[in-house]
């Protein structure tokens, strides 16, 4: 047996004893075990396993009682964690990991997860309910032009340590593939720390998940940072990150020893487009003299209000005029190193005090920037939650597919940071385990709604719409790709007046040319192809199509 099958050997080995943390299930359904009296014996089972354990359990799905690998179809598998699920929640415990192997026809374990028929697995439970998180919970779009030191300020946010000078804390951020393999942790953001009454909670290490869930955790106040991409041939990227997410804050990095680029002010652009309140943040002070700091300052300062902004230096006028003030207008500019944490204390003060911003309120609804396929879990919808709640087993739509319709699903589960909850509200970055649908039948630019709404496919919507920036002209039939919520898609867009000029405002009809998506008036959206982009908000909109 390999190194990859020594939890269940070990398990296994342990074996089923009455004064053990072990516990042997072939599989559990819904129509015998949640039944009157049976579900009593096995949450009574359950707490006398965690408690054996000293507060953790092992259940091992798809063996006997004596301890033969039996396996059992993926469709049981997924049945019996969703009964697993409803004996721990009565037992005051929670499944906190799920580790599944194939099993072949002759009753072989197999590595990792195969094409096999047959699964067995690991559930480990911990004692206490799923975390409930109602908290106050701001999510930032970093962007910036590459090498402008955007991973390392937030790796040293998040860790509280300082850079090497050679990027160290920025190898703290680099998505593992791992961890993108595994599915359900929906780490859209690429760092996360917090405060509480203390003072701050930072992570250790974050390529650690528990260490992650543990600042999920104690944090009364958490703060999300979204990566976007710094190089130019990836804007479209960027623009995803932006656009794409529930986003309360942009934080836009300019490096003290290159001052601002081109990119630099496409990235600005598109933060200040979309209307999103945005800080600057100065990195690499320590590099240069503070006369080159003094001059990037002005040239930072130049930049915001050539774009009609109004900067505001937190070191001239403080944190408290930087919170009162900030808005879509008003940015505030900070100078920092993450070498010698100059102005990491401000950034600090700044994100526990910022308030949430936009509507949180109303019906739920996220629109889904990454599926996954989970073994034992089934498809995974992850994104940001744009309004409202969403509990585990609450009934909703997804959609539109390809044909316009939406289809009915239950939410089997919800992880947050690598934490199951048992609800998430808005602004929170989330994955939610769905049951009733497939992963492939699940597309980004799709959104989840509550069971009894009434959703249209749109094929078609007006908005009026603002030329940023183009060689020529628009004319009627012109194609970009939109960026809208998580929908990345091409669109023709018809003017009014049949033409768009460079710096020209206007009504317009757009198409998407593909397939229809959920559009609601008042969303704003970015387009772009090659050097032309735009920015525009939908005014109407027309359902079919």
């Amino acid at each position: 047996m390999s190194a990859d099958r020594a939890a269940l050997r070990r398990a296994l080995e342990r074996g089923e004893r009455e004064d053990g943390s072990v516990e042997f299930k072939e599989r559990l359904t819904r129509a015998v075990h949640l039944a009157d009296g049976r579900l009593e014996s096995l949450v009574a089972q359950m707490r006398h396993r965690v408690l054996s354990g000293d507060g953790e359990a092992t259940y091992v799905v798809g063996v006997t009682d004596d301890g033969g690998v039996a396996g059992i179809e993926p469709s049981a598998f997924s049945e019996t964690m969703d009964v697993l699920s409803l004996i721990a929640e009565e037992a005051d415990a929670h499944i906190d990991d799920v580790r599944t192997w194939g099993v072949a026809d002759d009753g072989t374990v197999t590595r990792g997860e195969t094409d096999t028929d047959g699964l067995v697995g690991i559930a480990t439970l911990q004692e206490g309910a799923v975390l409930d998180v109602d908290d106050d919970h701001i999510v930032v779009g970093t962007a910036g032009h590459v090498d402008h030191g955007k991973s390392t300020l937030v790796g040293s946010l998040v860790t509280g340590d300082p850079d090497d000078g050679q990027g160290g804390t920025r190898s703290f951020l680099d998505v593992q593939p791992h961890e993108m393999e595994r599915g359900l942790s929906a780490d859209l953001s690429y760092g996360v720390y917090g405060f509480d009454d203390e003072g701050s909670v930072r992570m250790d290490n974050p390529h650690r998940k528990s260490d992650r869930a543990r600042v999920v955790e104690e944090a009364d106040r958490l703060v999300s940072f979204v990566d976007t991409v710094g190089h130019e041939p990836w804007l479209r990227t960027t623009i995803r990150g932006l656009v794409g997410q529930k986003l309360d804050y942009g934080l836009l990095t300019v490096a003290a020893d290159d001052g601002p680029t081109k990119t630099t002010r496409e990235h600005l652009g598109i933060l200040l487009a979309t209307e999103l309140p945005t800080l600057v943040a100065i990195t690499k002070a320590d590099v240069v003299s503070d006369e080159r700091v003094a001059e990037v300052e002005r040239e930072v300062e130049r930049l915001l209000r050539d774009a009609d902004r109004t900067p505001l230096s937190v070191e001239r006028h403080g944190v408290e005029a930087a919170i009162e003030e900030i808005n879509e207008q008003v940015v505030p500019v900070v100078t920092t190193s993450a070498v010698t944490m100059r102005g990491l204390p401000v950034l600090d003060e700044l994100f526990e005090r910022l308030p949430k911003t936009g509507p949180t309120d109303g019906d739920f609804s996220m629109y889904i920037d990454r599926t996954y396929n989970v073994t034992g879990v089934g498809a995974v919808a992850s994104g940001t939650i744009r309004s409202g709640s969403v509990a585990a087993g609450d009934e909703l739509l997804v959609g539109p597919l390809a044909d316009g319709a939406f289809r009915e699903v239950e939410v089997r589960s919800i992880e947050m940071h690598y934490h199951r909850v048992e609800e998430a509200s808005a602004g929170r970055i989330v994955g939610i385990a769905l049951k009733g649908i497939g992963e492939a039948d699940l597309e980004r630019g799709m959104v989840l709604l509550p069971r009894s709404a009434d959703p249209d496919a749109v094929r078609e919507f007006t908005a009026e719409v603002m030329v940023l920036n183009h060689p020529t002209r628009i004319h009627d039939g012109y194609e970009p790709v939109v960026h809208l919520e998580t929908v990345s898609e091409t669109v023709s867009i018809h003017p009014e007046e049949g033409q768009l000029l460079p710096g020209d405002t206007g009504t317009a009809r757009v198409r998407f040319k593909f397939r229809p998506y959920t559009v609601e008036e008042g969303q704003r959206f970015v387009f772009r192809e090659g050097r032309s982009k735009g920015v525009g908000t939908v005014t109407d909109v027309t359902p079919g199509g």
